[in-house]
């Protein structure tokens, strides 16, 4: 057959810009997908893991005697066998694999059973002694750097300052307020899970649900005590994941459990396990003071923040930086005072979470903007677009905005949607719905406003980057390619994009996505919005050298054209430790909402009538998997914002299961009305934008604004809860 560069990039269905079926698509709805708790191997054995019941203490003794007598039982393993490196972390090594003489939290792991049963891991979990002192745990965020120290260096993990401008300036109005944000949890849905299967040479084979393939990879092998060629990590199929999958949970235990008994061994969190076994989005309090000028016009922000990271540093270094880098919105302002502090405590370890500081940073900072506008008599739309940051704005990091931000543009859109009719008579749609606690009496509405602002990928120097093949080649008479790369689909639809871009770059319909592993380069973490930008630029370089090679062929036969290469976005760089300046961050993301709230004043019961939403994409290279990520933001905002709260006594959890932690279900998201903006960004692959994050920061606030308009009260505590709502 004729083959020509132009028909290589002729136009084919499912390319970008379009809306293909997810490969994935069917077997989920059906209930078929593979999830990793499906994994199942001939002869394999169950893993189980003790953890400490205490926040704080000193193990003085394991006895595993009688544990190893249970019938069934194969292996009880303690710090004692872990032949490599027993800590482990993102960008700390500082969390033991399992507890050697001391616990920092509830749920740490201190030994490993493995038996031929699940049940009867568990059984022989119980029979483990441990011997503890307990020890009086710091909980307190605002005090912990003085208190008791719970690691050498002591409990900063890391301050982050940003210092613009004049530091003492003066204004004409000021408004301050004292703001927190409650312990939210990712709640995916598919627990924690994976398979471990020994190899005769003493590597070993890990199937895991992850987020991020090559450093869960060097965090095992380290381990191990093995070199990383001797541990191979496969993607299984992941229920979603939020940033909870990028720290490690149970990898190392199940490859020490494989590697001792020599036989695979499964392992599947039950969902109270799940709870202690990932980290959760930092809590935090945060002082704010914003002066203005009587026009409206910022003068200055200064704010003092405080992230609980609990036990471990986790990503926690990261968070803060983007607390404090973000801490001032989406605004223009000449001087700034920023301090955030990311401290350990004794409370459940915190990491990476959808949104990652800069949602705690947009509750308060949103907060203050209503604050601001009532005490200027503005509206609240007024007051944001006259303060609203534009391309060529400088953020307060000193880096320029050199793409759109059309955040005024986004706050009018919503602004001018159509508001909804008014308070229904229908149970359905009334605070407490067919509980049948109202009928209309004592429920009132409000209306409230909020933007916000993301970075997107990963900053302050990392080199990040990711690694794609391309391989082309003749089937059945046709051209078909194969993608491959090692970065993780957790639901989002990475699968769906990958095949788009190859079907775009090479004008091929038929393309398969080889399963995700480690024996290709790193593909990066699937966080921080930054997998169609980064993965996606990957598989479209990899296209151009495939589509290079087969130019000017008339026909490649029985030849396979396969072309491996990297892919870097531009360079970030670190900030300055004293000042905060610095080009710290690739890119900008932008979201604003409008929420619509029914509140009964009588019982405290919130029903979100209406939350609508404007965003600016880049280029949606997947038209409704775009509208899908901002309604998924968007839950995960409104779960955080009047329901969702890990709620902790002492550094103890108190409701470690979805009865007592809720999240919003289908009956609890309104419609949402989305304006779905493409300013293309000119130095991203087609012009992309994150969007999987910007929706989370702004619908949070936007909901806590309406719920104040409608009682007047202050409400400066996320989720709001019933007994905060009551107006006697």
């Amino acid at each position: 057959m004729t083959l020509t560069p132009a028909e290589l990039t002729s136009a084919v269905s499912g390319g970008i810009g379009t809306s293909p079926q997810r490969p994935d698509g069917n077997l989920k709805v059906r209930g078929e997908f593979a999830y990793a708790s499906d994994l199942w191997h001939e002869d394999m054995i169950w893993g189980a893991t003790l953890r400490s019941p205490h926040p704080y203490a000193r193990i003085t003794s394991v006895d595993i005697t009688e544990a190893l007598q249970v019938p069934g039982v194969y292996a009880v393993l303690t710090h004692s066998d872990v032949p490599g490196r027993n800590l482990y972390g993102l960008e700390h090594k500082d969390q033991p694999v399992l507890a050697v003489d001391v616990v920092r939290y509830q749920g740490e792991p201190i030994a490993l059973v493995g038996a031929d049963h699940p049940e009867t891991a568990r059984r022989a979990m119980k029979k483990i002694v441990v011997g503890y002192e307990v020890l009086e745990p710091v909980v307190d965020m605002e005090t912990a750097a003085d208190d008791t120290p719970l690691h050498p260096g002591g409990n900063l993990v890391r301050h982050v300052p940003i210092r613009r401008g004049s530091q003492d300036v003066a204004a004409e109005v000021v408004v301050t307020g004292r703001y927190e944000v409650g312990m939210q949890d990712q709640a995916f849905l598919g627990p924690e899970s994976g398979l471990a299967v020994p190899a005769d040479d003493g590597s070993v084979d890990l199937y895991i649900a992850t987020q991020w393939l090559h450093v869960d990879r060097s965090q095992v092998a380290a381990a191990l005590g093995l070199p990383e060629e001797k541990v191979r990590l496969t993607l299984s199929g992941v229920g979603g994941a939020f940033g909870g999958r990028e720290d490690l949970s149970m990898q190392v235990h199940a490859c020490l459990l494989a590697l001792h008994t020599g036989k695979p061994v499964k392992m599947v969190y039950n969902r109270e396990e799940s709870f202690y076994g990932h980290v959760h989005r930092h809590p935090a309090v945060l002082y704010y003071e914003h002066g203005a000028d009587r026009t409206g016009k910022l003068v200055y922000v200064r704010a003092r923040m405080y992230l609980d990271g609990g036990a471990y540093a986790s990503s926690t270094p990261a968070v803060v930086a983007n607390a404090a880098t973000l801490g001032v919105g989406p605004y223009e302002v000449d001087n700034v005072t920023v301090d955030a502090y990311g401290v350990y405590t004794n409370n459940p370890p915190c990491g990476a979470m959808r949104g990652f500081g800069a949602v705690q940073a947009g509750f308060a900072y949103e907060s203050q903007m209503d604050k601001l506008a009532e005490a200027l008599g503005m509206s609240p739309v007024d007051v944001r677009v006259r303060n609203a940051m534009t391309e060529g704005s400088v953020m307060p990091t000193g880096q320029v905005v050199d793409s759109a931000a059309p955040v005024a543009q986004l706050l009018k859109l919503v602004q001018d949607k159509p508001l909804p009719a008014g308070t229904s008579s229908d149970l359905r749609e009334l605070p407490g719905g067919v509980s049948n606690t109202t009928h209309g009496e004592g429920v009132v509405r409000g209306v409230g406003y909020a933007v916000g602002i993301k970075n997107i990928c990963f900053s302050e120097g990392y080199d990040d980057y990711s690694t794609a093949r391309v391989r082309v080649s003749m089937v059945n008479g046709s051209l078909a390619a194969a993608v491959h790369t090692a970065a993780c689909e957790v639901g989002q639809g990475l699968v769906t994009i990958m095949q788009q871009i190859v079907r775009t770059e090479l004008g091929i319909e038929l393309v398969t996505v080889l399963p995700m592993d480690t024996t290709i380069g790193n593909g990066g973490s699937t966080s921080a919005s930054r997998q169609t930008y980064v993965t996606g630029g990957a598989v479209k370089a990899a296209c151009a050298l495939v589509r290079d090679r087969l130019a000017g062929r008339t026909d490649i036969g029985d030849e396979v054209i396969d072309e491996t290469t990297e892919w870097r976005h531009r360079a970030t760089e670190a900030i300055d430790p004293e000042t905060g300046q610095g080009n710290a961050h690739v890119q900008y993301g932008f979201a604003a909402h409008r929420a619509v709230v029914d509140v009964d004043v009588e019982l405290g019961l919130v029903r979100v009538v209406a939350l609508d939403c404007a965003q600016d994409v880049g280029r949606a290279l997947n038209p409704q998997a775009v509208v899908g990520q901002i309604q998924g933001g968007s839950a995960q905002g409104l779960g955080l914002a009047v329901m969702e709260e890990i709620q902790t006594s002492g550094g103890k959890v108190r409701n470690p299961s979805f009865t007592d932690y809720l999240i919003p279900t289908v009956l609890d998201m309104p419609p949402m009305s989305i304006d779905v903006l493409e300013l293309a960004d000119p130095h991203a692959p087609y012009g992309i934008r994150g969007v999987g994050e910007p929706p989370t920061i702004s619908s949070t606030p936007a909901i806590v604004a309406a719920i104040r308009a409608a009682t007047g009260l202050a409400l400066t505590r996320v989720p709001v809860r019933p007994e905060h709502l009551t107006v006697t």
